[in-house]
């Protein structure tokens, strides 16, 4: 499959499995689980053909570890990112000292003030490294790092949960436990 396939397809996957099943006429189970045979057909009905081959590409080399495969290879799922209600099943997790949060600098303003909020997602996502927040952050703009007291959040009774593609999810982080931008490139 070229990048550019990889690419397109990739994206439909993450629209269907994380914020609008309908577009290809599926359910997710509760724990967002498709049916992969019902997914294939249904992204054939919605115009976006795709072999199961091209599909398990897809989840086996996304840099971002988007999805994931269950036990038997018979279900797909996005692993976090999810505008419809799911149950991710992930238990509650002590986080690090510190962890990141990408975003760009016309959010700054509404962030100190408000903290970070989910949103339509289910949860604040939050990176272990810089790195990956600064990646985060460039999708839409030059990107602002922040860091944030996870350790003392956990401590102060937030639960934090972090999936196994290393994502941190916890509900919001109020603006006192965000410290300066680390960066803005």
């Amino acid at each position: 499959m070229d990048s550019k396939r990889r690419v397109r397809t990739s994206r439909f996957l993450s629209l269907v499995l994380r914020h609008d099943p309908a577009r290809a006429g599926i359910t997710l189970d509760p724990q967002g689980w498709a049916d992969i045979r019902a997914l294939l057909d249904g992204c054939r009905s919605a115009g976006h053909r795709v072999t199961h081959a091209e599909l398990v590409e897809i989840v086996r080399t996304n840099d971002k570890q988007r999805f994931a495969l269950n036990a038997d290879g018979t279900r797909v799922r996005a692993r976090q990112g999810h505008f419809v209600p799911v149950d991710l099943a992930l238990e509650p997790t002590a986080p690090p000292e510190l962890l990141h949060h990408g975003t760009v600098g016309r959010f700054l303003p509404a962030i100190t003030t408000e903290g970070l909020r989910s949103m339509s997602r289910h949860d604040v996502h939050l990176s272990a490294d810089e790195a990956t927040a600064r990646r985060v952050g460039a999708r839409r703009g030059a990107p602002v790092v922040l860091v944030v007291a996870a350790g003392r959040m956990h401590a102060d009774g937030y639960a934090f949960r972090v999936t196994d593609n290393g994502v941190w999810l916890v509900p919001e982080v109020p603006p006192e436990y965000l410290g300066a931008p680390v960066s803005r490139a």
